[in-house]
């Protein structure tokens, strides 16, 4: 179990150190002088990267190998720790998180293809269980390091960034122990391009539906939920706005773990799922008009929780629907539509924030969230009463799911 436990740690240390800045966005806004506008576009830099990079680097690693494909994109997150450390100004940012999308991109089809490979038991319930730790966990870590840093050490904008870097570099050399699979059964490398048959369209467009849903959710968290919570609180402890942020994450790796354990029909952990994040994402809205963070913390939990179900849940609806000879071209027409709406969320905040308070802006991009939440919902309720036999089936075939990767 070495060698798969390798691979985990180093992408939750990619994906730490990619969402390390979640904390610090009100602050550099503040050190800056830029809009909560500019602080969405800098976040979503990361995903106009990202998903370019998985299409084109998505099978390279069938090609040359995990390992330097795995190293190439730990350079790349290195470098955008470097940019972030020595950052004097708002460009340096943008340059930072398109750094952190291509490594990212780069990774997590190697990563995720060497975690079904090294499984010394051909497990992949548990190699899927991995992935979904090593994104969620990652990204829960990565706020709590810095906001703790942050708040109680020296240097807030760069000692984070500095540990992040050195973390990096120790999984770059872990790297190095873990084996490659025979060079003589390596697939010729080619660009997934995003498409879907025909005959999948209709249940591929509600599983991308839901998980665009659940990870738009989760992005708010990592974005711009911290400096909402800030002037919600009217604090500045950047330990407890880390916390609020990762709570969602936490929330997400424990139903996962859940999930994993007590298998079910897809199409009823999306439904809870969906369920549980809409109610999250209420708890979100009214905590500003009551001023409480007892009802922002149960929010984020639930956010999480329904994170965690319907992302899962959405992910193995989309193997069994995926011919196997397409599975590429369909993950990455998956992974597009989530991060659409990913950034359309986000992005729509910053614009709703150049004419309304962020409380506002943030509310109504939460009860939009809520509506397709909830109308997602809605019509996997009518597909299960229409087909209860196919959702059993869909239970029981549960015991192979294929990966996918989604970071944040």
């Amino acid at each position: 179990m070495r060698a798969p436990i390798l691979v985990l740690l180093t992408w939750l240390v990619l994906m730490a150190g990619a969402n390390l800045a979640t904390p610090l966005y009100g602050v550099y806004s503040d050190r800056f002088g830029f809009s909560t506008l500019v602080l969405t576009l800098i976040f979503v830099t990361y995903a106009f990267l990202l998903v370019p990079a998985l299409i084109v680097f998505g099978r390279l690693s069938d090609r040359i190998g995990r390992r330097p494909v795995m190293l190439a994109g730990l350079a790349a997150a290195t470098a955008g720790l470097v940019l972030f450390a020595a950052a004097q100004g708002t460009a340096w940012l943008f340059g930072a998180r398109a750094l952190q999308g291509l490594a990212v991109g780069m990774i997590g089809g190697a990563a995720t293809a060497a975690l079904v490979e090294l499984d010394p038991d051909g497990n992949r319930r548990r190699a899927a269980l991995f992935a979904g730790l090593a994104q969620a966990g990652g990204s829960a870590v990565g706020p709590l390091v810095a906001g703790t840093l942050a708040q109680w050490a020296p240097e807030p904008l760069r000692l984070c960034y500095l540990v992040g870097i050195g973390a990096t570099l120790l999984a770059a050399g872990a790297t190095f122990l873990i084996p490659e699979r025979d060079a003589g059964k390596r697939e010729p490398w080619r660009i997934q391009w995003p498409r879907v048959p025909p005959n999948v369209r209709t249940r591929f467009a509600l599983v991308s539906l839901t998980a665009a849903t659940v990870w738009a959710a989760a992005a708010l968290y990592l974005s711009v939920v911290p400096l909402y919570a800030a002037k919600l609180l009217h604090t500045h402890d950047l330990a407890l706005l880390a916390a609020v942020a990762a709570l969602a994450l936490v929330g997400s790796c424990l139903s996962q773990m859940f999930s994993q354990r007590h298998e079910g029909s897809p199409r009823a952990e999306q439904l809870g799922g969906l369920a549980a994040l809409a109610v999250g994402l209420l708890g979100l809205v009214l905590a500003a008009p009551l001023h409480s963070l007892a009802i922002l913390l149960v929010g984020a939990v639930l956010t999480g929780v329904g994170h965690g179900f319907g992302f899962l849940g959405a992910q193995q609806e989309l193997n069994e629907l995926a011919p196997a000879e397409r599975r590429g071209e369909v993950t990455a027409a998956f992974i597009s539509a989530v991060y659409f709406l990913v950034a359309s969320a986000v992005i729509g905040t910053g614009l709703l924030g150049v004419r309304f308070s962020l409380s506002v802006s943030v509310g109504a991009v939460a009860f939009a969230l809520v509506a397709v939440a909830l109308g997602a919902a809605a019509w996997h309720g009518r597909l299960a009463l229409a087909g209860p036999g196919k959702s059993r089936s869909r239970g029981r075939s549960r015991r192979r799911p294929h990966l996918h990767v989604l970071p944040r």
